[in-house]
C-alpha cells in the first residue's frame, strides 16, 4: 500500500501521516468549496445557465485537481479562479460586450497557448523576467477588484450620480444581510475556525431563510446538465481572427500568469517547497497542470481554472503530497450531488466571501519595498486603478508602463529587461489604438 501511495501520489511513509494528508485534503476542500456556489453566480450575470455552471465548477476543480494530485504530486488544489471569472464577466463579457461563447473561446485558446508555453519552458522564464514589486501587486489588486465585487453585489455600496458610489441601505434586506455575514465570517476567520468561509456562508444563506432572501429548492438531487454550456465556443473566423481576441486572449494569459504564480510562490513557501535560489519545487508540473486544467474547463464551460490560494490551509494542516489534493477530489465528487443547498444561496451571503478572500490575496502588499518609490509607485497604481477602473486588465497595463517609463527616467533602466520595455509599448499601442 505504501509503495503505490509513493508511485501514485508521491507520499513518503517516513516523513508522512496518512491520517494528516486525508485531514490536509478535507481542510482544503473546506476553505475553498464556497466556489460551488460563488462561480455559479459571478458567470452566470453573462446569460450562463447557472444550474449548468454548478456542475461544470464541480467538474473542473475534480480533473485539474486530479492532475496536480497524480502529475505533479502536489498537495494543491485548483477550481474556476477567483478574479479571473470576474475578468470573465466583468471586463470580456459585460464591459467589453462579448459573448460568453467568445470568451470561453479566448480561454480555450489562452490553455493551448500555456501548455506550449509551460512544454518550452518559456512559462518559467516569463515569470522571472517580471519585477517582484509587480507580481505581489496584481495579486493584491485582484484582491481589492474582488472585494468591491462583493460589496456591490451584497447591497453595501450602491452607484450614485454624483459621488460614483455611495453606502447602500444596510439596515434592511440584502445590504443588512450581507453585514451578518460579514460579521459571521470575519468572527469564524479570527477564531481559525476550519473551514470558516464555508461556514460563514451556510450560516448566512440559514439567516436569509427569515427575512426571505433565502429560497431552498431541496437538499440533494443528480448533477444538474452542463450541456446549455459545454463546448460552446465561436469558432467563426471573425472572431478567431480578431484584433479583439488577441487582446482578451492576452490578457487572460497575463492575469492567469500571476494568479498562478502568486498562489504557488504564496503556498510553496509556507510548505517548505520553495528551493534555496528563489525556484519553486514541480514548477513546470504545476503549470501544466494549471494549463491542462484551463482547456479542460473551457470545454466543460468554466473561467480559467487555476491553483487556490485556499490550499494553503491544507499545507497549514501539515500536507505535503498529492495525496492531499487527492482527498479534496473525492469531497467535489461528493459535494456533485448536492446542488439545490448550492443553488440556494443568495448574494448576500456571497459577499462576505469575496471580501474575505480579498482580504487574502491583500498580503503580499506587506513584501512590497514601500521606501524605494521607483518599486512602489507602480506596484500602487496597479492595485489601485484595478478597483477603480473596474479592470484587472487596465491596472496591470498602467503598472507595467509605469514602471518602465519611472526606471528609464531615473536612470535606473538596468532593471529593466527586453521583455518588460516590449510588453510597455505593446500596452501604449493599445492604449493609443484602442
Amino acid at each position: 500500500m505504501g509503495n503505490f501511495l509513493t508511485k501514485v501520489f508521491g507520499f513518503e511513509p517516513t516523513k508522512m501521516k496518512l491520517s494528516t494528508e486525508l485531514m490536509a485534503g478535507l481542510t482544503t476542500f473546506l476553505a475553498m468549496a464556497y466556489i460551488l456556489a460563488v462561480n455559479p453566480a459571478i458567470l452566470s450575470e453573462t446569460g450562463m445557465d447557472k444550474n449548468a455552471l454548478f456542475t461544470t465548477t464541480a467538474l473542473a476543480a475534480i480533473f485539474g485537481t486530479l492532475v496536480m494530485s497524480v502529475y505533479a504530486k502536489l498537495p494543491f488544489a485548483l477550481g474556476p479562479g477567483m478574479g479571473l471569472n470576474a475578468f470573465f464577466t466583468y471586463s470580456v463579457c459585460l464591459g467589453m460586450g462579448h459573448s460568453w461563447q467568445f470568451a470561453l473561446t479566448a480561454i480555450l485558446i489562452e490553455g493551448i497557448i500555456f501548455i506550449l508555453l509551460t512544454v518550452t519552458n518559456v512559462r518559467e522564464a516569463l515569470v522571472n523576467a517580471i519585477p517582484m514589486s509587480l507580481r505581489r501587486a496584481i495579486g493584491a489588486g485582484i484582491g481589492l477588484f474582488i472585494a468591491f465585487i462583493g460589496l456591490k453585489n451584497g447591497g453595501i455600496i450602491v452607484d450614485n450620480p454624483a459621488t460614483l458610489v455611495d453606502l447602500g441601505t444596510i439596515t434592511s434586506g440584502t445590504g443588512l444581510l450581507a453585514v451578518i455575514g460579514l460579521l459571521i465570517t470575519g468572527l469564524l476567520v479570527i477564531f481559525n475556525v476550519p473551514g470558516s468561509l464555508l461556514i460563514g456562508i451556510i450560516a448566512t444563506t440559514l439567516i436569509g431563510i427569515p427575512m426571505g432572501l433565502t429560497k431552498f429548492t431541496g437538499v440533494a438531487a443528480l448533477p444538474p446538465s452542463i450541456s446549455p454550456i459545454f463546448a460552446q465556443f465561436d469558432l467563426s473566423k471573425e472572431s478567431i481572427l480578431s484584433w479583439e481576441m488577441f487582446v482578451v486572449v492576452f490578457t487572460f494569459l497575463f492575469v492567469d500568469l500571476f494568479d498562478t504564480l502568486g498562489t504557488l510562490v504564496g503556498v510553496t513557501t509556507k510548505a517548505g517547497m520553495v528551493e534555496k535560489d528563489g525556484t519553486i519545487k514541480n514548477v513546470n508540473k504545476a503549470f501544466m497542470a494549471d494549463s491542462l486544467a484551463t482547456v479542460a474547463g473551457s470545454i466543460l464551460g468554466t473561467s480559467t481554472v487555476t491553483t487556490f490560494v485556499e490550499s494553503a490551509a491544507g499545507v497549514a494542516q501539515g500536507g505535503r503530497s498529492g495525496l492531499t489534493s487527492f482527498t479534496t477530489v473525492v469531497c467535489f465528487v461528493l459535494a456533485l450531488f448536492f446542488a439545490p443547498l448550492f443553488l440556494a444561496i443568495p448574494a448576500a451571503a456571497i459577499c462576505p466571501i469575496l471580501v474575505i478572500v480579498g482580504l487574502f490575496m491583500l498580503s503580499p502588499i506587506t513584501e512590497i519595498d514601500l521606501s524605494d518609490y521607483s518599486e512602489s509607485i507602480p506596484a500602487y497604481l496597479c492595485l489601485l486603478l484595478m478597483p477603480f477602473t473596474f479592470s484587472i486588465s487596465n491596472g496591470i497595463l498602467i503598472g507595467f508602463v509605469s514602471y518602465v517609463l519611472l526606471n528609464i527616467l531615473t536612470g535606473k533602466y538596468k532593471k529593466l529587461n527586453v521583455f518588460m520595455c516590449v510588453l510597455a509599448i505593446l500596452f501604449v499601442l493599445k492604449f493609443i489604438f484602442l
